[in-house]
């Protein structure tokens, strides 16, 4: 995994995300974020 992009724990459940060094902005995947929330 290069320094761009990681994974995020929440509740024991990962979160893949990417940063955006130009707008210095986190991006989530909507994918792993709904499957946290439901």
């Amino acid at each position: 995994m290069d320094e761009n992009n990681s994974i995020q724990l929440f509740e024991d459940r990962k979160i893949r995300t990417a940063w955006d060094e130009e707008k210095e902005e986190w991006y989530f995947s909507v994918q792993d974020v709904v499957a946290v929330l439901s």
